[in-house]
């Protein structure tokens, strides 16, 4: 599972560029400012949460460990954090949402539109409170470093177990790859939720999918499991920020976030939320002062960044998340 878990597309130069990404920007502190009250609380597609340091869709969470997705749930919802809850999930939507986190349906429209659109409306009733439709996975990134598939290696109830397959044919449940811009208010139709596009890496694409109804744009690069060669998520933000300014979308960010210097550059170079994938994983795996992992693990590695954010934040003069601003970025280092 480990091996599944890192690898990234090809011979991984983009996974492997994601935090470094990160580490190469530079912060200008401001100084004299009071910062004996700081605050972390922000406001996500209506949603007041305590942190802004959220929780990314990956699969196989039973893999690491025994109660998956419903254990990240647990963490999520101790720590007044978010889940987009994978559709590739192990766990049950009625298990997750018994949890009382709040969660968005991160969605693969497949092959058969009649199974998407039964999974979507049963996401919807089940608690969903947000759509996050990924844009940009047409097809399975190639991954060298592994000679097998998901489903050769794990059991069948540690993913889609939420979506009834009855008889289908394999390639009912394939990604689709004749996504349209027009998909965006044919899910939202669906769902009668809101959409948040996943994947976006350039501005003209971030202006189109909010024209196209998306209510925000989640900058990433897939962990670097999909297109290898892409650009970092750190260094694709700020255009997509520029070209969405005078709306009302809201961006995020997914992609190397390590620690809470990387959530406060993040944050202020526009991104209204940060998004963790593989440090679940490793989390549940074997995270937490434990070391038992679970939803101990995850939550020690929410409120572990959430501390490093605010610990930023005192160190570069900010008391609000309204206070990161982009004149707290430097020119970025030059890459190693």
């Amino acid at each position: 599972m480990t091996e599944y878990f890192n690898q990234g597309a090809g011979p991984g130069v983009s996974s492997g560029e994601a935090a470094e990404a990160w580490e190469r920007l530079r912060l200008r502190p401001r100084v004299l400012r009071n910062v004996a009250s700081v605050s972390t609380w922000v406001t996500v597609l209506g949603h007041e949460l305590a942190t802004p340091v959220l929780v990314a869709p990956t699969a196989m969470q039973r893999a690491a460990h025994p109660d998956g997705e419903v254990a990240t749930a647990r963490a999520t919802a101790s720590c007044g954090a978010l889940l987009e809850l994978s559709s590739n999930s192990g766990s049950m939507f009625k298990d997750v949402a018994g949890t009382g986190t709040p969660w968005w349906l991160q969605l693969y429209v497949r092959r058969d539109r009649g199974v998407t659109a039964a999974f979507v409306q049963r996401a919807a009733e089940a608690g969903a409170t947000a759509i996050v439709l990924t844009a940009d996975t047409p097809v399975v990134g190639s991954k060298y470093s592994a000679d097998k598939t998901i489903h050769e290696i794990s059991p069948g109830d540690f993913h889609l177990i939420n979506i009834d397959q009855g008889d289908l044919p394999d390639h009912a449940l394939e990604q689709a790859d004749d996504l349209t811009p027009d998909d965006i208010g044919w899910v939202r139709g669906i769902a009668g939720l809101p959409v948040v596009v996943k994947g976006v890496l350039r501005a003209d694409d971030a202006r189109i999918v909010v024209e196209a109804g998306a209510a925000a744009v989640q900058v990433s690069n897939h962990g670097g499991r999909q297109l290898d060669l892409s650009v970092a998520a750190a260094d694709a933000l700020p255009e997509v920020v520029d070209a969405l300014a005078g709306t009302a979308a809201e961006v995020y960010v997914d992609g190397g976030i390590r620690r809470g210097e990387h959530v406060l550059a993040a944050l202020a170079l526009g991104a209204k939320a940060v998004f963790l994938g593989r440090p679940v994983l490793w989390a549940l795996t074997a995270g937490g002062e434990s070391g038992a992992g679970g939803a101990d693990g995850v939550a020690h590695l929410l409120t572990t960044l959430t501390d490093e954010l605010v610990h930023a934040m005192k160190l570069a003069g900010a008391r609000t998340l309204g206070e990161l601003t982009p004149d707290l970025i430097a020119i970025a280092a030059r890459p190693r």
